[in-house]
């Protein structure tokens, strides 16, 4: 019988899944998951009144897979955005907390009045900032590192202080070594189609509605991983195989097996792997070493979220904001601490406080290097303590909290590194080399929720695709 199997449950996986359980619902499907429960980074932790995201807590709005696949399983009802009564975020300097100046869209500065006013950039950063408006825009073609860009048109003193925060947040990665190409694109476009960023984004903000730019980030009611339970319900356990690991995948006549830890073999006519670039690298090492070595080269960064609630009268600092976002320079172990509370009402019982700290950066110049993040190195108590003492030296928090959690994401990062895009030519020109093998992932072309479902959607197109295909 034709087969598809899906290697890997998370959020890629299952809406790889989710797809071919609509538009090919004839064909018999796999999914392989080596973990006992589905979701991958997406999991939250409802306790006591507590709603606690251990991965990511939101998805953007305007990239469209995200909210049109919360349609599809039922779920824009229970969708909301961030606190529209307080959409204060702070960036700290010289360990003080300074507010992040609005009109900061896409790492671009569109309104000239908060920026003029921040006391975050010194009078010659903002000068320097302002010549991007009559700066010449770079004829050369290429990638460029996102640092290199961004220094090129806006200064080195608005990259430190701002973009650079702003970048960790997304990637934890180092924009010295990070593509434009593959991590923003239109910002290069921008700067070819107006000659300037600052240009270009006042432009965009004039063809932009009210309405389209609010609700920038969408999360779930209860958590995101109200998207994963909706989706096993929609599959209703069919062909999910939960803690399985594969282990290898070769070739077969006709097409694959896909062996098991436990020494079963899986036959597929086609193989989707929704799995790390690493992992995907040791099922097709006997199959193809060159395309093994090529996934192995693809970095990755560990991070942490430690989430602690405390009383909010145990909290000296009102926490009037979404949090704040801690610069490479200040050489913290912290990267940035999400005021969940505030920024979700609802997410804490009332008189209570959650906050969460974000660990992981590549190439860290503060006390924890990424891969001290992952099992083996450091304790959780010591997490826990590097988290408190944060807090209580930025929000003069010294009482213990009343519950914590703490999530740690090994090599859960992959970093998009300059030459990515011609990377993944290389990439498709070996998979083409075996009819039936695709890939999806946060480590392909996109590392956000609504790409990763993009991706697993267009793995699962190209699969139907070829199991349909005439003999």
């Amino acid at each position: 019988m034709s087969r598809i199997v899906i290697i890997g449950g998370g959020i890629s996986g299952l809406a790889a899944a989710y797809r071919l359980s609509q538009v090919a619902s004839g064909l018999a499907m796999t999914l392989i998951e080596s973990e006992h429960r589905l979701g991958g980074k997406i999991i939250t932790e409802r306790v006591d009144g507590f709603i606690i995201e251990g991965g990511p807590d939101t998805f953007v709005a305007f990239k469209p897979r995200g909210l049109g696949l919360c349609r599809e399983l039922g779920l824009e009802s229970r969708l909301h955005g961030t606190n529209e009564r307080i959409r204060r975020t702070y960036v700290m300097r010289g360990g003080k907390l300074y507010e992040l100046p609005e009109g900061l869209t896409g790492l671009v500065p569109s309104r000239f009045g908060p920026m003029l006013k921040t006391g975050l950039i010194s009078p010659f950063g903002k000068m320097r900032m302002a010549l991007d408006v009559v700066l010449p825009p770079c004829s050369a073609n290429g990638d460029e590192s996102l640092a290199s860009f961004v220094e090129r048109r806006l200064g080195r003193e608005l990259y430190d202080r701002l973009i650079e925060p702003l970048m960790s947040g997304i990637y934890a990665g180092d924009g010295e070594q990070l593509s434009l190409a593959a991590t923003f694109p239109q910002l290069r476009q921008m700067e070819r189609d107006h000659g300037s960023l600052i240009k270009g984004m006042l432009a965009a903000n004039r063809k932009t509605s009210a309405s389209e730019r609010s609700a920038t980030f969408l999360t779930a009611a209860t958590g995101l991983a109200e998207i994963v339970e909706a989706l096993q319900a929609k599959l209703n356990g069919a062909g999910i195989r939960l803690g399985m690991r594969a282990t290898r995948v070769e070739a077969a006549s006709p097409g694959y097996k896909v062996w098991l830890d436990d020494g079963e073999s899986v036959p597929a006519t086609a193989v989707i792997f929704a799995t790390p670039a690493f992992v995907t690298a040791d099922l097709v090492a006997e199959l193809d070493p060159e395309l093994a070595r090529f996934l192995r080269s693809i970095p990755y960064v560990s991070t942490a979220t430690i989430s602690v609630a405390y009383r909010l009268a145990d909290v000296p600092r009102p926490l009037d904001g979404y949090g704040y976002i801690i610069p490479r320079a200040e050489g913290r172990p912290i990267l940035a601490c999400t005021w969940t509370s505030t920024k979700f009402p609802h997410r804490a019982p009332e008189g209570f406080g959650l906050i969460r700290a974000f660990m992981g950066r590549a190439a860290s110049v503060g006390a924890v290097h990424a891969s001290h993040l992952e099992p083996g190195h450091m304790t959780d108590d010591e997490l826990l303590a590097l988290a408190r003492d944060e807090l209580r030296r930025t929000l003069g928090i010294t009482a213990p909290p009343v519950l914590h959690r703490i999530f740690r994401w090994p090599k859960a990062m992959p970093q998009y590194t300059l030459g990515h895009l011609d990377r993944l030519v290389f990439l498709e020109e070996r998979l083409a080399a075996h009819p039936g093998l695709f890939v999806a992932g946060n480590w392909y072309r996109g590392i956000g929720i609504p790409d990763c479902i993009a991706s697993g959607e267009q793995a699962a197109e190209n699969a139907k695709r070829f199991m349909l295909r005439p003999a």
